[in-house]
């Protein structure tokens, strides 16, 4: 483990400063890192004991920060972390789509998480778990503040925030059933949000297509967000909503109206607009955005700069046929009657699992897949699979989910250039990799967010001008997460989360092909003052923090275990 040392100081000599402010523009100064903050910024700083970095070209910024990362278990159990602080990122928010890891109340029910998730993260087995992960304690918390403990006592190579996930609150209240949560169970999920809350999270996210929490109505969730907004100021509601596909705006316009009818902050989570549905019809969903704000509501949103998505290939499954955890689900997809009513609900009818719309198997990409007998399916499309085999393709779908036992992840090639170009220029855009990091064939995203937001659509495209990309990527995320300034703006006092890059060279490399390729262009990475990039190399020191939102709304950093805490 590289822990965090007594840091020498750091000087940037002459770099082109952005700060992470809209309002200010670039400009040259040197930069002087000393105990993990941004000691002074000013020309010509004398500092005879610090390491000089010549900066002249390149832009020193804040840290790049994830408002949408599933790198829940991936911290623990690859803790250098290569594909984020090799493409800038600091900070990055867990517990998204509304299943994650914590909280639980057994065994049982965390059994059934690891299982249903082993797609975005893997599943270490109990015998890893007591072996060669033994010393990380290793799914042996069951809550918020377990895990966040847990992140705390390993040091995580960025600095993590988490969100409660709403489908966890759901399994614990109701179960894994698709049915109707009585007013017991509601007010069982409230007591659980504020526990959650109490222990650090800083807001609650859903996963509308994704069981359990996809069973919850809209009134159901109105509750859990009117106890965000009354008791938990600045806490934040993130839903991936109930479909990007068929009917995407009317689904859009449910989670705005959670916004305007409870108070509650929402942002908008991987705000996409999917399938031939929805080309061009971007300023419609940005239309409606912009009429929830001006009658109040708390809204912003964030994207990841490419087109296809990335999940789990169970997760194309009818709901119904997914109900009462993975068990049930494998249970199902052996019955023959079964198979032929999720075939139709896949094939011909569209359900909610894809979305509403049929699948195009040919759009469909085998991802990571965790049985040896698949590896070699990784990275084709289940289409040209199904060809190759002369098998009908819900026949490999059904095959490889067996197999596998429902831990394949997928890409889906249904996006729109279009609608991406316009909402990442929207004045409360964020960016969020939502980027799967387990296994061989995972999503470009996963390496190239942050570079293909600045080289592609800042400098290459001209969409969005640097200064205020950059923005999008510190300053702004900061902001809806409730650690700035001291996070998300380079400003002397500041936490010390930088980036060094060059702007002319920046660019994402991943591809579908090779999705592990680093990015260019970036020289330093820094957390909390510590080198994790030094000269595109990466040192593996873990420096980062996790942040907990107080009972006085801000959100601070704090050590394990601890009543001290710190600014973010």
């Amino acid at each position: 483990m590289t822990l965090p040392p007594t840091s020498p100081s750091i000087l940037f000599l002459s770099p082109t400063i952005i700060t992470g402010d809209e309002t200010t523009p670039p400009f040259i100064a040197d930069v002087l890192v000393q105990e993990g903050l941004v000691a002074r910024i000013a020309p010509d700083i004398s500092a005879p004991d610090a390491r000089t970095v010549d900066a002249r070209g390149h832009v020193l910024c804040p840290g790049f920060i994830d408002m949408h990362a599933h790198s829940d278990l991936y911290l623990l159990t690859h803790p250098e972390h290569e594909a984020k602080i090799s493409q800038g990122c600091t900070t990055e928010v867990v517990g998204q789509d509304g299943i994650s890891y914590a909280p639980v109340r057994s065994k049982t029910q965390l059994r059934a998480i690891r299982e249903q998730i082993a797609g975005w993260n893997g599943n270490p087995t109990d015998e890893e778990c007591a072996t060669t992960l033994a010393s990380i304690g290793m799914f042996e918390w069951d809550s918020i503040r377990g895990y966040l403990d847990c992140l705390e006592r390993n040091r995580t190579a960025t600095n993590v925030a988490m969100l409660v996930p709403q489908g966890n609150l759901r399994l614990l209240a109701c179960g894994p059933y698709d049915t109707p949560a009585s007013n017991e169970e509601i007010m069982d999920q409230v007591e659980l949000l504020r526990k959650a809350m109490a222990e650090g999270a800083v807001g609650m996210s859903s996963g509308l297509t994704y069981t359990p929490g996809m069973y919850a109505s809209n009134s159901e969730l109105a509750v859990l967000c009117k106890v965000l907004a009354d008791e938990f100021p600045g806490a934040y509601y993130a839903p991936h909503h109930r479909s990007y596909g068929f009917k995407a705006i009317e689904s859009y316009a449910e989670m705005l109206d959670l916004g305007r009818d409870t108070g509650c902050p929402v942002h908008l989570t991987h705000a996409t607009l999917n399938f031939s549905e929805n080309k061009g019809r971007a300023p419609e969903l940005l239309g409606m955005i912009d009429s929830a704000r001006s009658d109040g509501a708390d809204i912003s949103l964030d994207t990841y700069p490419y087109l296809p998505g990335c999940t789990t290939l169970a997760s194309l499954l009818p709901s119904w046929a997914s109900a009462g955890g993975p068990a049930e689900t494998l249970r199902r997809i052996e019955d023959e009657a079964a198979r032929e009513k999720i075939r139709i609900a896949i094939e011909v009818t569209g359900c909610d699992g894809g979305h509403g719309i049929p699948t195009n198997w040919d759009e469909i990409q085998i991802g990571s897949t965790s049985h040896p007998d698949l590896a070699a399916l990784s990275g084709r499309r289940l289409g040209e699979v199904a060809r190759s085999s002369n098998s009908p393709p819900i026949q490999v779908f059904f095959d490889i989910l067996q197999k596998d036992r429902l831990a394949t992840s997928c890409i889906m090639h249904i996006g729109n250039e279009e609608n991406v170009q316009e909402i990442l220029k929207h004045e409360t855009h964020c960016a969020g990799s939502d980027a799967i990091l387990h296994g061989k064939s995972t999503h470009p995203r996963a390496y190239g967010t942050f570079p293909r937001f600045l080289g592609h659509y800042a400098r290459d495209l001209g969409l969005v001008k640097l200064p205020e990309m950059v923005a999008h990527l510190t300053s702004r995320p900061a902001k809806r997460i409730g650690i700035y300034p001291h996070r998300g703006l380079l400003a002397q006092g500041s936490a010390a989360d930088l980036v060094l890059f060059h702007p002319e060279t920046i660019m994402d490399k991943a591809t579908y092909d090779q999705p592990k390729l680093r990015a260019e262009g970036i020289r330093f990475v820094l957390v909390n003052g510590e080198v994790a990039m030094d000269e595109g190399q990466l040192t593996g020191m873990r420096a980062g923090r996790t942040l907990r939102r107080s009972k006085d709304g801000n959100v601070t950093t704090v050590t394990a275990g601890a009543a001290t805490r710190s600014q973010a």
